[in-house]
């Protein structure tokens, strides 16, 4: 492509130009930034190190970097100034779309041409919408020592009891994944049994050490959060329905949530685990606890979802996980798509998930 038209598309399209399963990344002037994205691991090297995409300069001033990507992808990227700062971004000055990477920073994204967002986010006037409420977890556990935080309840648009989902990093599943407008609909289409919800925001500093296969986090589910939920809400009796509740997460809540159902079986038996981060041995040969239980115990006879990107770096990891629960007799539905780990993925396949595990 000449300059001319190369800057015509630019300037028409915006970054990156678009072109069947081709996506071209455009920089202007006599340097450019690092060009650091999903489509390249995010820069990461197998030894450890950083590298950027390469760019070349095709005339003066105009760098070019093209990838050939899937045409049903969704992808995010960053330039930076320094390579070693994540902080020090260079704004794209040719693609204005922007959204958070829930770390106090924000990626721009696009789309290849055959991506699809789903329309069940949509709220809609002829929906019925189940009701959300909120409590702090101080209210139900004020002489524990759990750190504060929100949990927020939704009771879904029927007289009858219903099973309940527990949500890591519920806050985020409430705002950025839109689970509650993705209930609503599934519930009116008759995709999925009518549930209710229980979103536990996470304890922020502490979310990585709360949600490594942990004790404590298990404890405040089970004696109150469930509990509160069942005073609160109008949910099946899970002594008479053993197995009935849901539990989910993305990421390190990927990976409690899993961890969650293997020490509550009676309550959990059926699973989303999103992007399970499903990467820590306890020393190089030896397995995390997780792993460890799986391995050791009879299989689960919970319902699993499990997906990841084809895009990210746990990628392998879920793949290996997935031939572990298969190989030990778990009944799992695996699932892969053409982006990486961000909460538009994980949206966009969250009716799948909840009609695999709740459908009629």
């Amino acid at each position: 492509m000449s300059q001319t038209n190369l800057l015509g598309h630019l300037k028409t399209y915006g970054n990156p130009i678009i072109d069947d399963d081709l996506a071209t990344f455009v920089w202007l002037g006599d340097t450019h930034p690092h060009l650091i994205g999903e489509f390249n691991n995010w820069g990461r090297l197998p030894n450890g190190e950083r590298a950027s995409a390469p760019m070349t300069e095709v005339e003066k001033g105009v760098w070019v970097h093209t990838t050939r990507l899937p045409r049903d992808a969704y992808i995010e990227y960053y330039w930076a100034a320094d390579l070693t700062n994540d902080k020090k971004r260079a704004p794209d000055p040719h693609n204005p779309r922007k959204i958070t990477n829930g770390i106090g920073d924000y990626n721009h994204y696009f789309v290849m041409p055959d991506w699809k967002p789903t329309p069940l986010t949509r709220v809609k006037k002829d929906v019925p919408r189940g009701k959300v409420t909120h409590f702090d977890i101080k209210q139900v556990a004020p002489d524990f020592y759990l750190p504060k935080r929100d949990v927020w309840l939704y009771a879904p648009p029927t007289d009858a009891p219903v099973p309940l989902l527990v949500v890591w990093d519920g806050r985020e599943y409430l705002r950025r994944a839109k689970l509650t407008e993705i209930v609503d609909n599934l519930i009116h289409q008759r995709k999925i049994q009518p549930i209710a919800i229980a979103m536990i925001d996470n304890a922020r500093e502490y979310r990585m050490v709360e949600y490594m296969s942990c004790e404590m986090a298990v404890l405040m589910v089970g004696q109150y959060v469930i509990p509160h939920a069942q005073k609160e809400l109008n949910l099946l009796d899970i002594d008479q329905h053993p197995g009935s509740y849901g539990i989910l997460g993305a990421s390190m809540g990927g990976l409690m949530a899993m961890y969650a159902a293997l020490r509550l079986p009676q309550i959990f038996g059926r699973v989303i685990s999103q992007s399970g981060a499903f990467l820590f041995e306890v020393r190089p040969g030896q397995d995390d606890l997780f792993k460890f239980l799986v391995k050791s115990q009879p299989p689960l006879t919970a319902k699993i979802w499990q997906d990841v990107g084809r895009f990210e770096w746990l990628l392998e990891t879920n793949r290996q996980t997935h031939a572990l629960l298969t190989e030990r007799g778990y009944d799992v539905t695996y699932h892969e798509y053409q982006g990486g780990h961000n909460y538009t993925s994980w949206r966009n396949v969250l009716p799948q998930a909840l009609m695999t595990v709740f459908g009629v």
